[in-house]
């Protein structure tokens, strides 16, 4: 299914260590005290990728079906554990219109389990990884003959942008720019998208203001110009606190300005999605196959060897109540806020998360547009990926499976 290549010597690591930080803006190079980047790469067989490639293409399908449904059902947001403010404007996609949508992103996160390939979720939001999947997946591929990287995001995501937008066009990078973990993917991200000829702006949503006609334009001390399209990486959820004078509404209706991605993608982002499932009429085979059985934490055990607990919006791993792998502070404090917000939760049964070598890996595949467009690893010694997980570049063996 998935295995893991022999480590580079310290000396090679440090030359691919050193490149990732200077050629392709990975600036956080270290998580605790260890590198951020692990020393080995995953390889995958190319029927193993094709494998994850197909799925991941219809896991996007489905997402996509699924979120336009969402978009016409203000009855259902209720039931995904979205913050008030951020219903509130999806509610008014049906009057003004959802903002328009370009270059589509997602990442599916797969585990190899005991029973193959299992899906924990979607990254649908704003979904990071680029710089993994991409730079430092090359670097890595050119010291392991035979191998090559999985794919290019980065790439495959500023080709979408050349597709939506014009020639030479403005588009803008908008993030939390407070955060250096950040900024770096807009860096990586801009020097795409200018090799393919486009003006390019790095900012927060408070420098945009939209016009009447939902259009967007940047004004800051340094540009004052109509955007042609924006690619956000600031979560949905954040949005509805950034002043009212940027006009963040716009993100999720009535934006004219194309978005990749739309805000309205947080009705996919949430985990507690598989409980509305039953109401839509979009289908969900591949959902239902892959990933496990979700339930209200109303309706499940507490965590223990068969149930896990998961905030509906949490990220990189944050909260998850996993009984003998989570800290037991951290399950505490994750099983007392599920019994009092079990609506901001969901309970969802444990998988057997088999080791890859020394340690249990989650590869998430990007889909771009609805095609599969590479992935990225991140392994731990433990079977909980969270932020403490290193990232590992995922190979494919060149030719054919023998």
């Amino acid at each position: 299914m998935i295995a893991s290549l022999p480590p580079l010597d310290d000396a090679a690591f440090e030359q691919v260590r050193r490149r990732a930080i200077f050629d392709c803006c990975k600036w956080d190079p270290q998580v605790g005290d260890l590198p951020s980047i692990a020393p080995f790469p995953l390889a995958l067989e190319p029927r193993a990728w094709e494998e994850l490639a197909a799925a991941a293409e219809a896991l996007a399908r489905e997402t996509h079906a699924i979120e336009e449904e969402l978009l016409r059902r203000p009855d259902l947001h209720g039931s995904l554990g979205l913050p008030r403010a951020v219903r509130r404007r999806l509610a008014e996609a049906p009057r003004l219109g959802a903002t328009a949508g370009a270059a589509r992103v997602l990442r599916f996160d797969f585990h190899p389990t005991a029973d193959g390939w299992r899906v924990s979720e979607v990254n649908s939001d704003v979904p990071g990884g680029f710089i993994e999947a991409g730079g430092i997946a090359r670097l890595v591929a050119s010291r392991y003959p035979g191998f090559r990287p999985a794919g290019d995001p980065a790439g495959a995501l500023a080709d979408a942008v050349a597709r939506a937008a014009p020639p030479g066009g403005l588009v803008g990078l908008v993030h939390a720019t407070a955060y250096t973990d950040d900024r770096q993917v807009m860096a990586f991200l801009a020097r795409e998208l200018e090799a393919r000829g486009f003006r390019t702006w790095l900012g927060s949503p408070a420098h945009l203001r939209w016009d009447k006609g939902g259009r967007a334009r940047v004004l800051c001390d340094w540009l004052d110009g109509r955007v042609d399209l924006l690619l956000r990486f600031f979560p949905s959820e954040w949005l509805p606190e950034t002043p009212s004078a940027c006009g963040s509404s716009h993100f999720f209706r009535g934006g004219k300005t194309p978005v990749g991605n739309p805000a309205h993608a947080i009705l996919t982002q949430s985990k507690r999605l598989p409980l509305v499932w039953d109401e839509l009429e979009a289908r969900t085979e591949a959902w239902r196959a892959l990933l496990p059985e979700t339930r209200s934490p109303r309706d499940a055990p507490p965590p223990d060897g068969e149930w896990i607990l998961k905030p509906a919006l949490g990220r990189v791993g944050d909260a998850i109540g996993l009984k003998g792998v989570a800290d037991e502070k951290e399950l505490r404090a994750s099983v007392r806020d599920a019994r009092r917000h079990p609506g901001h939760w969901v309970a969802q049964r444990r998988f057997e998360s088999v080791p890859v070598g020394a340690f249990h890996a989650c590869v998430g595949v990007f889909t771009v547009d609805g095609r599969a467009a590479g992935a990225y690893g991140r392994v731990a010694p433990r079977p909980l990926i969270d932020w403490r997980a290193q990232d590992a570049a995922v190979l494919v063996r060149e030719g054919s499976d023998v």
